[in-house]
């Protein structure tokens, strides 16, 4: 198990603000209160009201803080993880850019937690919560500048909070967000020069067309690393340098097995067309995962023993999926005579309880 960034700071906020809770001793005891429960030694209801009682108390305890205690709270706890001190680097906190902020855990809505300098806006060094990543002084305010495009614009690589980028041009009034495209783990920064830059930044990247249907096969870098896709569907790729070089037998190759996976949304092709549903519409006899079936539409039935794929018959299909088809729901029946038995005994209760008070 490896933990990541996120783990460490829901642990590091549950062992300063509900620590009880993860006590190895809360649970053993847990354990024991249940067990009282399953034996009937004690009332489930008043074990939960127990616990609610102490829990909702701790939650109460922090609604009040404020999320700048919180965050310098986690910047303590972590401090060894977040800011290691080095011979080379004694003052970890300090910011490598202005050199007189002071480095700090920091949230947004969009991209989660980061660190960055506490002199923003004028100081905009922002890194990932595990340290430093390869790419030198693309940590800097406006990154590494790598060149520029046929147009003049510059090309830089950047750190953010998700990582390595490029950045084609710089944010302005005309262009508030500059392109960009992300460098996919796995790839190598230092291999990252201008030309490099210029091939994510042009992505997605038509690879060509479908031999069965002419839709465009496509690579690119999504929120998950690189992919080819066809349509809906999305194939991975596990080397992200193919991204840039991956051909049309290549893309067919790795389409086809995530199809084969049963990721893909390629349609099961028939093992036997067996002609045309009284209904209208094919019906076909398929190789399925419990075996051969018979479909029409989105109804399949399974075939029986006895009943080999070679030898099912369209009249034997139709019952088949006839059978497996959800019986209609039959209209509701008519209540009136009850009701109207129920409304007549109601006056005779009152005439006769009327008689009796009479008598």
């Amino acid at each position: 198990l490896f933990p990541q960034d996120k783990g460490r700071l829901v642990t590091a906020f549950l062992e300063n603000y509900f620590s009880r809770y993860l006590d190895y001793n809360f649970t053993a005891d847990l354990e024991s209160d249940l067990d009282r429960v399953t034996t009937g030694d004690e009332q489930w209801q008043a074990l939960l009201a127990r616990f609610w009682k102490d829990f909702s108390a701790a939650l109460g305890e922090t609604a009040d803080l404020r999320i700048t205690e919180v965050i310098e709270k986690i910047n303590e706890v972590l401090e060894p993880h977040l800011f290691p001190a080095t011979p080379e680097d004694p003052e970890p906190r300090r910011c490598k850019v202005c050199g007189n902020g002071l480095l700090s855990l920091k949230t947004s809505r969009r991209g989660g937690a980061f660190i960055g300098c506490s002199n923003y806006p004028e100081c905009r060094y922002t890194r990932p919560l595990a340290g430093e990543v390869e790419g030198g002084d693309a940590a800097g305010p406006d990154g590494k500048l790598l060149g520029h495009d046929d147009d003049g614009l510059p090309v830089s690589l950047r750190v953010g909070p998700y990582g390595l980028y490029v950045q084609l041009g710089e944010a302005s009034e005309e262009t508030p967000k500059p392109k960009r495209a992300s460098i996919p783990k796995g790839m190598d920064a230092a291999a990252v020069d201008l030309a490099r830059a210029l091939e994510l930044l042009s992505l997605p990247r038509r690879i060509g067309q479908h031999p069965e249907d002419g839709e465009t096969v496509e690579a690119s870098i999504g929120r998950f690393g690189p992919y080819v896709r066809h349509g809906k569907t999305y194939a991975s790729l596990k080397d992200p340098e193919e991204v840039l070089t991956i051909g049309m037998n290549r893309a067919m190759e790795v389409l086809a097995q995530k199809a084969a996976r049963g990721g893909g949304r390629a349609a099961a092709k028939p093992i036997r067309e067996l002609g045309e549903h009284p209904d209208g519409g094919a019906v076909g006899v398929y190789d399925g995962r419990y075996g051969p079936y018979v479909k029409w539409e989105k109804t399949n039935a399974t075939l029986p023993d006895g009943i080999t794929p070679e030898d099912v018959t369209l009249e034997q299909a139709v019952a088949l999926i006839a059978a497996r088809k959800p019986a209609k729901r039959a209209a509701p029946t008519k209540r009136a005579p009850a009701k109207t038995a129920a409304a007549k005994k109601k006056p005779a209760a009152k005439k006769s309880s009327s008689a009796g008070a009479g008598g």
